[in-house]
This record gives structure tokens, C-alpha cells and sequence, in this order.
């Protein structure tokens, strides 16, 4: 693909880097759905068929150029997990938690809210060796 995009002159190299970044990102959700179980990491659902489509890869350090071949960067949400996992994100980085009004305790305490723990296939990797 990139040999192909170097001779187009009408392309800009803008629109070039675009192009070379979504061909990046299939590549490594293919990657990403050989490797690991077709399983939300979040709320456990499991996708099959036609409805793969509905699971996306998401970089656990948040750097999307960090895509090593083990897939160690990598971890399958569902579109809905997805979406609330980088809206968590960046209601973190505005001092924002969520919906929840904050009380006054918080309010004047300055901490940050604390990020969810729950991490319902944090062992799986350890299982499926033992089970081999």
C-alpha cells in the first residue's frame, strides 16, 4: 500500500499518513482478533460471527503506534465498552467524574477520581497456558 500511495502526486501527505494509519489499524485488529479470545475484556460478552464487527482493539498505554506482534498492547472491547473507556479518559483529564455530582469533600480535597479495577479476563493468559 505505501509503495502504491508514494506515486500518487494528488494525495497529500496529510492525507497519505491517514491512509497508511487506518491500513495499519486493520492490520493489527486482524492481528488482535487471531491472537486473543473474541471476548469483551470489560463485561464479558462474547462475539462470534457477523457481530466481530462490534469488538474493537484498544491500546491499554493509549499509544496507537504501540502495536507489538504478541498483542501485549492490545485488549478486544466491545464498541459500547470502548466508547465509556475513553470517556472515562478524558472525563479524568478534565477533573470531571462522569455523571456523579461531586460532594463537597471532594471537591476540596483535589483528589482524582480512582479508575475502575475490574478487569473480568485479567488471568485468562495464565489458564489457557496451564490448560495447554
Amino acid at each position: 500500500m505505501t509503495y502504491y500511495l508514494a506515486f500518487c502526486p494528488g494525495i497529500l501527505d496529510s492525507d497519505r499518513r491517514i491512509i497508511e494509519r487506518m491500513t495499519d489499524s486493520a492490520s493489527y485488529r486482524s492481528q488482535a482478533l487471531k491472537l486473543l479470545p473474541h471476548v469483551c475484556t470489560r463485561c464479558a460478552r462474547e462475539f462470534e460471527g457477523r457481530r466481530l464487527r462490534e469488538l474493537t482493539v484498544h491500546h491499554k498505554d493509549g499509544n496507537h503506534d504501540n502495536n507489538p506482534p504478541d498483542g501485549s498492547n492490545w485488549e478486544l472491547l466491545c464498541i459500547y465498552c470502548h466508547e465509556n473507556e475513553h470517556a472515562r479518559f478524558e472525563d479524568h483529564k478534565s477533573g470531571n467524574s462522569g455523571s456523579e455530582p461531586k460532594s463537597k469533600n471532594q471537591e476540596n480535597s483535589g483528589s482524582d477520581p480512582m479508575p475502575a479495577k475490574h478487569r473480568p479476563l485479567e488471568g485468562l493468559s495464565e489458564l489457557m497456558k496451564k490448560k495447554k
